[in-house]
């Protein structure tokens, strides 16, 4: 299963499964992980995950933390 890792904001987002069933998740410091309180568009295609989280997550965008962005590979 494919496992797509955000930094939106600073909060840490990962998204698994493929376009149409893909299932959010926030991952916890300890290894385990507990289901986002969004849902994830089943049409959203891969490549614009990181737009659609942008969007949802805009408002907790700071000087700090002013951008989203994908980690890994």
């Amino acid at each position: 299963m494919t496992v797509l890792r955000f930094d939106v904001f600073g909060r840490r987002v990962d998204i698994s499964g493929a376009p149409g069933s893909w299932q959010a998740w926030y991952p916890g410091s300890e290894g385990k992980r507990r289901p986002a309180d969004f849902v994830v568009p089943h049409d959203t295609p891969e490549d614009g995950l990181l737009d659609y989280l942008a969007d949802l997550f805009h408002e907790d965008a700071s000087p700090r933390r002013p951008t989203a962005r994908r980690l890994g590979s």
